[in-house]
């Protein structure tokens, strides 16, 4: 989708985020608070996409208790593929020729504690680069930071800004780990959260502390989230909502309402909640199946309401000879309904390995809107930290995802129709399976590299196409 950039702005954006950068640095010794992964079973807020180990090493030292925050990250992917195995080609296909990209996501972390249960939080970021052709060809992408519309502007933009408010339920408190998204160093322990403004769903739902970073774990986006979950977003991930969380000793209950955008991976948000929205709904249970080890299981549910095709009509105007190939925006204005169901795993199974495990299963007959063309996902793996051999601050992963599409969006993916990810002009369909690897190493004071593999099985789908090897390297800085 192409949107309007304007040329003077964007020729001096990085002249004003590299000023940002420099702020960062100039007080980053002032009073900034560290970023933490956070324990479920301890009760803290969860935070998801941009954080560190416990004790992980930042540039520099950062406060335990100011009433200000500033921190920052910047994440750079290197991946390749090797010439592969190709009958056809079509639109949305990943080039068979070898081909290698770089992306580039970096961070302002912004926050301030208005009172004791008040915060208001703001970040500025700049995504660039590509992804390995613009991100097309794969359901299950190789790397999550890429932005799917390479006509974006390159200039800095508002990530987040969210008001969080704390309602405390009960006297006693829990200590809670300071970070980008709950700037608090105690909350309630039995409360309930409102969060209002704009936010990316996966800071909230669907978290995992194995699987949901692709800054110090892994890249691939069936991996790092369910596939199966069409969260809203506009085509950098975010959306405009309010988020009702209630917390409880070891269970929390939460509700997000917010914005669809106007078309499918569009930057534009429809600002009609009464007609275009969606809901997400997440329980959480804090509870571990092995004595003195930490787990979780959460369930997760989720409508969208949206002017998205249904892929069986798309291919019944096509065999009435009404277009020349399946298009599944090719309707009038109407507003449908796409669900959805995840269950999101994670256990300890040592004091430094955890295993985790999804599963996604969307309806399959709605367009795929927002996140990706995964109408069903099996997801699992283990993450385990470096202190096993005496590197603390390292990790390392291993994960297998299979994912698969209704037969709606088979029989019109098979016609040559497209959606926003995929389309390879004809399919023979198979489950799309990927394994991918990683190991993070640290280098120095908050700078991480970690050298990566995925194998792609049927990218997009297709048996007529692949197998795929794509080899990484990521660089990541945190300030």
């Amino acid at each position: 989708m192409h949107v309007h950039i304007n040329t003077a702005w964007e020729s001096r954006s990085w002249i004003w985020f590299g000023f940002e950068v420099a702020v960062l640095l100039a007080f980053g010794g002032s009073g900034l608070a560290q970023q933490a992964i956070l324990s479920p079973s301890a009760g803290a807020t969860p935070f998801v996409e941009f954080r560190a180990p416990a004790g992980a090493e930042t540039m520099f030292p950062h406060s335990e208790n100011h009433r200000w925050w500033i921190s920052g990250q910047m994440n750079f992917i290197f991946q390749a593929h090797s010439p592969f195995h190709a009958d056809y080609s079509g639109k949305n296909s990943l080039s068979p020729r070898y081909e290698k990209a770089t992306s580039r996501v970096m961070t302002l972390f912004t926050g301030v504690l208005i009172n004791n249960s008040t915060e208001l939080l703001v970040d500025i970021e700049e995504a660039g680069g590509t992804g390995l052709t613009d991100g097309l060809g794969v359901a299950g992408a190789p790397n999550l930071d890429v932005v799917r519309n390479p006509c974006l502007s390159k200039a800095p933009y508002l990530g987040r800004g969210i008001l969080h408010k704390v309602f405390g339920l009960s006297k006693d408190r829990v200590v809670n780990d300071r970070n980008a998204l709950s700037l608090f160093d105690e909350l309630p322990r039995r409360r309930l959260e409102i969060r209002f403004g704009k936010f990316s769903m996966p800071d909230f739902f669907d978290v995992n502390l194995v699987g949901s970073d692709t800054h110090l774990q892994f890249a691939n986006w069936s991996v790092d989230s369910n596939g199966a979950y069409d969260y809203t977003a506009d085509t950098r991930g975010y959306t405009v909502g309010l988020i009702a969380d209630y917390e409880d000793r070891n269970w929390g209950l939460r509700f997000g309402e917010a914005l669809m955008p106007s078309v499918a991976n569009g930057m534009d948000l429809v600002w009609r909640p009464w007609q275009v929205h969606a809901e997400n709904f997440e329980y959480e249970l804090r509870r571990s199946v092995i004595p003195k080890r930490s787990g979780v299981f959460r369930v997760l549910a989720f409508t969208n309401y949206a002017n998205m095709g249904i892929y069986r009509d798309a291919v019944a105007q096509f065999d009435k000879g009404l277009v020349s190939v399946p298009d599944i925006t090719n309707h009038s204005w109407h507003i449908t309904r796409k669900y959805g169901f995840g269950a999101n795993v994670e256990q300890q199974l040592t004091r430094n390995l955890t295993a985790f495990g999804r599963f996604g299963w969307n309806n399959g007959k709605t367009e795929s809107f927002a996140f990706t063309e995964i109408d069903q996902t099996f997801a699992g793996g283990l993450g385990v930290y470096g202190s096993t051999w005496h590197r603390r601050h390292d990790r390392a992963g291993l994960a297998i995802v299979s994912n698969a599409i209704s037969k709606d969006h088979q029989r019109y993916l098979a016609k040559g129709g497209h959606g926003f990810i995929i389309g390879d002009g004809a399919l023979n369909y198979g489950r799309e399976n990927i394994v991918e690897t990683y190991y993070t190493a640290h280098i120095w004071r908050g700078v991480y590299i970690a050298p990566g593999l995925q194998h792609i099985v049927n990218p997009g789908y297709n048996r007529d196409r692949g197998p795929v090897l794509v080899p990484s390297f990521r660089l990541h800085l945190e300030y």
